[in-house]
């Protein structure tokens, strides 16, 4: 980024004068640049002195180089860690952008959005954009095409990677709390401008279904020949006295610096953006999806100064206004007043936005940050002193502290050199000042100017032009300073020393495109720092790395242009030898085992010392000794000498080691099938081996006795070791119970739905997801995992499921779900945390002989972080209670169930916390009074639910739902069939009714149409329609003659169940995009149903045919029925099955979706016709035509074609066409797709072309035959 000064040797005061003139000459002499190489180096544009390859090899080239070092804590810890790679989309088009252009000019423009956590990539004419916050597996990229006419007159491949500024808005109305916990962006628009040639582009909303084409505007030409003019009539004087080339740049046009944007309350999808131009202009940009109305606010800001005073630089202001950025970066959707922050060449100017429809901009203060007095900003005029730069101002979330990057250009008067000097300048309110318009001061310093370089190398106007600051990362107080070279380097004031740390990966991997913060899911503002590279993926710099990486300047080069200080190299060189050999490593989760762990909040770097790293690779060496050989033979004192039992709690090596074996990582689980991988038995049998090694870890301790040596020495290490065994049974078990959820919500789904997709839904599976996300958001080392598959690999963690409920249960469970909803995912969260804590105490039960004293010691679900946990749900049960008044007493039955075993565990840990306080004799009466105020609540809450239920059963013991009066006439009715008579009674009594008629669910349906519950009625009648239960449907005749009514339900009637579903979910109130997924899974099984019926009428007539005539078939039975009836027809049907089932049903029987293409092949004679088009030539028009009529252009055209159709992802997630586009096999997987099928048919070796002509004809061509008639999906 910058370099520090050069040390001047004592040299004669002419060779002195001769190197200040060519200092001051606009020719500096400066290391080789990408774009300046001497004539006789023919070596690859930045190929670095290692020989790496070129930057368009595959990706692997940019860790090809790292040596084969000894890995050291000290080494790994100062290493940037590799967060994720480009979506699939990126890298293409990258490798296809790259491979088409001189690497020089194939400048590729991107940036990180911190308050959506969307990175964006502008290559070609596209525009790629994903969050970076996702794991590998579910990263979802979002390609935008960039307009026409823009890439005509948008100069989109300029070497200015800079030239695009881009702001989304975000049109989520989800609160500030709910967007720190999952920060995935569901709705938002994105505004586009291009710095030179002014042109916007605005998509309204880019997750949109049928998103539209983007909007653009231009700018006229009266408003570039004015910008143009505005900038060549500012002369500079003494230009030529000056030793930086000023404005070089700049000189023919003005370009726009700086873009924020934010959304119109209270408008769909209207947002205004602001942009400052280096020629002292405002710009106002009003987007919405009919246009964009372009408004200058200002013509020069510049003048706008309230302090009146010569600031000495308005000779020199060209390129200013510099930044603009808002001064609260979270708002609430219906605030409509914003303000903003304007950076000039000496001030600071604040206004006020109102975002009504019609907007207001007024200024509110501006504050001088550059003049005489030093103690109000910075002071000018000194000795030395020649100009200040003030280059990019950023804000913290809070919107109090202002920090600025300020750069000087400075003369030795002594020596005569010249270097420049890089600051930051840390501003602040002060207190009481109100946000009207004022004169008065309205900032102070937070703090004084910290000099992150006092003498760099002297760079010209546009290197000091292209930097940007960011604010917000680990470690607190840390800022990042981006630079046009492509370096990113973090200045840390720690330890009353400035300290920097430098990002630069190797050349092959390109220059740092733009930083940010990963957002923590805590209640603190920091996470680490991640940025975005060219072409190596994205990267994070953990803490750590920052603290122990970090040198004092000028004791580094921190620029990729090198330092000419010789001296302050090789000074650097001894300073840094233990890291001589460090490169950037793809670190990811694969060193988690290693013990790299992160903590949310690090005050301290605690180092373990050698005598700890002996001492724990001697337990590993020993443990591992005993797995293969069960011998212990004079182990305990080895340890002692080795210092093993010097250390109590987590730091102890016996506490590290079980730590370790429960949180190990899966090598075989792959983040390439996603959370679908956890619908398979992998989990659990991962977790049981965890289980049987950590019990042979126990079985250890007590053969070599150092079970007793712990009991005796370091009680709390034991118990540690001991609670990481309860925490693992309670982890088993919470899997076992999320595999019961699931079978119990997939009674009465279709076959279409796959096990994953039931796995991946409900309140728990919710929370998995959260407590995943936030173990990853808080251990960078992790980025690259599933959630969930996170949350099952760090078992000693555990408490974190308490934490989640007790800080984010919102997210889990919404008020705006309906009431029923809530009560069931409230009872399910209960169920899940009773359930890991009474398995835990289990554990502890009847392993009571391993345990030490529990004298002054407190177990793990007595602590407070599981109390609140416990509390939170309880509490929001006790809410429930109160709101579940119209709701059916079986509801508030399961919530009183719940409520009451959720009660006597929070109870439990209560007084297992008391005991564990007075043992250790410490102050408990707060403890008594919290828990005497939650027992009282509870109980109270639990006892008058108790006498409700009483006075209710005695209020209508006369028609009792088990056995009174009213369950004695429904049960008579319906066993007589008199079905309108029953369902009559509802309207006197619906609740009674409801509760019988959940045995019989024909008719409960049209019990809840009647209490207008349309969309559980559609819900059953979807059950129904797929239920193998023949019997129970036919009941739902209502009305029907019970001595004519057929007990067989036909498609007819199954169709007819799906018609009705499909009508109630439409009647059905508040619309989401859940109901919408219903709806299409509906339709799709009505399709399924329609190809049963076409399948079954191009069957043979035989006995085969009259059994499935009536019966549902699965739709696995339904494609094997295809496949053995070889017939052109069912071929194509087979495929029309595979279309309406789902992603996950294709991904399971791959094998089945192969033989239906091998099926296929096999319809048409290829021999013959590749003999035919042989000896006839056929025309490429003629191919095309006698193609046509073979299944295999047919199945393809419906697979692949244009106007291909399936329930979910299409067919090419499954089984591309093409053997190009399948990606390299993981863990053995085999490579398959639709040509190498083809390649296995007998006719391939002579036909094969024209089989892979007739499939690639048929993707990119609609099967016209399909228009003649019907198509069984239809």
């Amino acid at each position: 980024m910058f370099s520090p000064g050069t040390k001047r040797s004592n040299l004669s005061s002419k060779r002195e004068r001769n190197v200040v003139q060519k200092t001051l000459l606009p020719k500096i002499e400066s290391p080789i640049t990408p774009h300046r190489r001497p004539l006789t180096d023919n070596s690859v544009p930045d190929r670095p002195s290692t020989g790496t390859p070129a930057p368009w090899a595959p990706r692997l080239s940019v860790f090809a180089r790292i040596p084969a070092v000894n890995r050291s804590d000290n080494a790994d810890a100062i290493k940037p860690v590799y967060v994720g790679e480009f979506p699939q989309v990126v890298r293409d088009e990258q490798a296809s952008w790259l491979q088409q252009r001189v690497p020089d000019d194939a400048c590729i423009s991107g940036g990180m959005e911190k308050g959506t956590s969307l990175a964006w990539i502008i290559c070609g004419n596209r525009l790629f954009i994903w969050s970076y916050l996702s794991p590998a597996a579910s990263t979802k990229c979002i390609v935008l095409e960039l307009p026409s006419d823009v890439s005509e007159n948008g100069n989109i491949g300029s070497n200015d990677r800079n030239s695009w500024l881009l702001c989304v808005v975000n049109w989520d109305s989800t609160s500030r709390r709910t967007k720190k916990v999952v920060k995935h962006c569901n709705s938002a628009g994105i505004v586009l401008c291009n710095q030179k040639t002014r042109v916007i582009i605005y998509w309204p909303d880019i997750y949109s279904e049928g998103r539209t084409d983007p909007i653009t505007s231009f700018a006229s030409s009266d408003e570039l020949e004015v910008t143009s003019s505005l900038v060549d009539g500012k002369t500079t004087p003494n230009r030529h006295k000056q030793p930086i080339r000023l404005g070089s740049s700049l000189s023919g046009s003005s370009t726009l610096n700086s873009l924020i944007a934010s959304a119109v309350p209270n408008s769909q999808h209207i947002c205004v953006a602001f942009a400052c131009g280096s020629n002292g202009e405002l710009w106002q940009f009003y987007c919405s999806p009919t246009g964009i109305h372009r408004k200058k606010v200002y013509d020069d800001i510049l003048n706008l100064s309230s302090q009146g005073g010569d600031s000495g630089q308005l000779i020199e202001s060209k390129g200013y206004p510099r930044s603009l950025t808002w001064r609260f970066s979270h708002v609430y959707p219906e605030e409509s007043n914003r303000q903003f922050y304007l950076l000039t060449d000496h001030e600071i100017h604040c206004f006020s936005v109102n975002l009504n429809p019609e907007i207001h901009i007024s200024k509110l203060w501006s504050y001088e940050i550059i003049g005489t007095d030093g103690d109000l900003g910075i002071k000018k005029d000194l000795a030395g002193q020649k100009r200040i730069w003030p280059l990019d101002v950023q804000v913290d979330d809070h919107g109090k502290v202002i920090t600025i990057l300020v750069a000087t250009f400075c003369k030795d008067r002594a020596s005569g050199s010249s270097y420049t000097q890089y600051s930051l300048l840390t501003m602040q309110y002060k207190s009481g000042m109100s946000i009207e318009p004022t004169q008065e001061r309205v900032l102070e310093k937070k703090a004084p100017i910290q000099v992150i370089i006092p003498k760099a190398r002297v760079e010209d106007e546009d290197f000091l032009f292209s930097m940007r600051l960011r604010v917000g990362g680990k470690p607190s107080g840390s800022a990042i300073i981006l630079s046009g070279d492509g370096t990113a380097t973090v200045s840390h004031y720690y330890r009353n020393a400035t300290k920097l740390y430098q990002f630069d990966l190797p050349y092959d991997a390109g220059k740092v495109l733009d930083a940010s913060v990963l957002p923590s899911s805590d209640d603190v503002e920091e996470g680490a720092w991640v940025v975005l590279t060219e072409k190596a993926g994205i990267w994070a710099i953990p803490e750590k790395a920052v603290v122990l990486g970090g040198v004092e300047p000028p004791e580094r080069s921190l620029s990729r242009k090198g330092s000419s200080n010789e001296g302050s190299t090789q000074e650097e060189r001894r300073n840094l030898t233990f890291a001589a050999d460090i490169a950037p490593r793809r670190a990811s989760s694969e060193a988690w085992d290693a013990g790299e762990r992160q903590t949310g909040g690090l005050t301290g770097i605690a180092r373990r010392t050698g005598q700890d790293e002996e001492s724990e690779a001697l337990l590993s060496h020993l443990f591992h000794d005993f797995l293969s050989s069960g011998q212990v033979d004079s182990l305990l004192e080895k340890l002692k000498s080795s210092g093993a039992f010097e250390r109590d709690g987590e730091t102890n090596v016996f506490a590290r080691m079980s730590k370790s074996i429960v949180d190990t990582l899966a090598k075989h689980w792959t983040t390439t099938r996603g959370a679908e991988i956890l619908a398979m038995a992998v989990v659990s049998t991962q977790l049981m081996d965890k289980q049987q090694k950590h019990t042979k870890f126990l079985q250890f301790l007590a053969l070599s006795k150092c079970h007793e040596e712990l009991c005796s020495r370091q009680r709390y290490s034991l118990q540690i070791i001991l609670e990481h065994g309860e925490k693992l049974a309670g982890m088993i078990q919470l899997r076992e119970l999320q595999n019961v959820i699931s079978q119990n919500r997939s009674i009465g789904v279709g076959s279409s739905h796959s096990s994953a997709e039931i796995q991946m839904s409900g309140a728990l599976w919710d929370l998995i997801q959260l407590v995943g996300e936030r173990a990853r958001r808080n251990t960078v080392l992790l980025m690259d995992r599933d959630n969930a598959e996170v949350f099952y690999s760090k078992v000693s963690d555990l408490e974190d499921i308490f934490y989640c409920l007790d800080r984010h249960l919102d997210y889990v469970i919404s008020i705006e779900q309906p009431l029923g909803i809530q009560i069931q995912r409230a009872c399910e969260l209960s169920n899940a945390c009773v359930t890991i804590i009474h398995e835990a105490m289990h554990y502890r039960n009847d392993n009571h002989l391993w345990y030490p004293p529990l004298e002054h010691l407190t177990p793990w679900y007595c602590q407070p972080v599981v109390r609140n946990g416990l509390w939170s749900i309880a509490s929001y049960m006790l809410q429930l209670f109160n709101e579940a008044s119209g709701i059916e007493m079986s509801a508030k039955s399961d919530l009183y169930t719940h409520l009451e075993v959720l009660t006597e565990v929070l109870l439990e840990a209560y007084a297992g916390a008391v005991t564990a306080k007075v043992d250790r004799g410490e102050g408990h009466k707060g403890l008594l009074d919290e828990y005497w105020n939650r027992r009282d609540t509870l109980l109270d809450s639990l006892y008058k639910q108790v006498l409700d239920y009483v006075e209710g059963r005695h209020r209508h013991e006369s028609m009792g739902p088990n056995g009174g009066f009213s369950y004695f006439v429904f049960k008579q009715l319906y066993e007589q069939r008199q079905f309108s008579k029953l369902l009559r009674l509802g309207e006197e009594f619906p609740e009674e009714l409801s509760i019988f008629l959940r045995q019989h669910e024909e008719l409960l349906w049209l019990h809840e149409v009647f209490l207008n519950q349309f969309l559980s009625a559609s819900e059953i009648l979807h059950t129904l329609a797929l239920s193998h239960d023949e019997s129970s449907i036919s009941a739902a005749e209502v009305g029907a003659d019970p001595e004519s009514m057929n007990l067989d339900p036909t498609l007819a009637d199954r169709k007819r169940f799906l018609n009705l579903s499909k009508i109630a979910a439409r009647a059905a109130p508040g619309k989401d995009a859940d109901s919408e997924t219903k709806l299409k899974r509906i339709e799709a099984d009505l399709k399924i149903l329609k190809l049963q019926e076409a399948i079954i009428e191009l069957l043979p007539p035989d006995e085969e045919k009259q059994c499935v005539e009536r019966c549902l078939l699965r739709p696995e039975e339904l494609i094997k029925l295809c496949l053995e009836g070889q017939n052109a027809k069912l071929s194509l049907c087979a495929f029309d099955v595979f279309a309406w089932t789902s992603s996950s049903f294709r991904k399971t029987h791959r094998n089945l979706l192969e033989e239906c293409w091998k099926n296929a092949s096999d319809q048409d004679d290829w021999n013959e016709l590749f003999q035919e088009s042989t000896a006839q030539g056929w025309s490429d028009e003629e191919t095309l035509q006698n193609l046509r009529e073979t299944v295999l252009f047919q199945a393809s055209s419906r697979c692949y074609g244009p106007n291909a159709e399936t329930f979910g992802e299409g067919f090419d997630e499954v089984l591309p066409l093409r053997l190009e586009n399948v990606e390299p096999p993981v863990f053995g997987d085999s490579i398959s797709s639709v040509e190498s099928i083809l390649m296995q048919h007998k006719d391939f070796p002579e036909a094969g072309k024209l089989m892979l002509t007739s499939i690639m004809l048929g993707s990119v061509h609609d099967d016209t035959r399909l228009e003649e008639g019907p198509s069984p999906m239809e």
